[in-house]
């Protein structure tokens, strides 16, 4: 029974070690998004953390369609990248342990 434990644990932590070198990695993986004319584009990490943003100077204009462009954009970035970080994180956390499941 202990032995079982022990292994089980064992498994845990290395578990636990690829999912936090997982993380990094996902902190070196861009995702580009723009919008459907091209003039304001945004670069984020699979980790979701904005890198660029480059606004064309056409927007600068309109504050309003600025914002709008801004929050298309970036959600449509942020659900890319949270699809990405989530595939790998589950990749990796995939254990095989009956009953065992981490992200529940």
């Amino acid at each position: 029974m202990f032995g079982d434990l022990m292994g089980m644990m064992g498994k845990l932590q290395e578990t636990q070690q690829k999912i936090e070198e997982t993380k990094k990695r996902l902190d070196t993986v861009l995702i580009d998004e723009q919008s459907t004319d091209g003039l304001l584009k945004v670069t984020i990490t699979a980790n979701r953390t904005v890198k660029s943003i480059a606004i064309d100077d056409s927007l600068l204009e309109d504050k309003d369609q600025l914002e709008d462009y801004l929050i298309l954009v970036i959600n449509k970035a942020v659900a890319k990248a949270t699809a990405i970080n989530e595939a790998e994180l589950a990749a990796v956390a995939k254990l095989d342990m009956p009953g065992l499941d981490m992200f529940k």
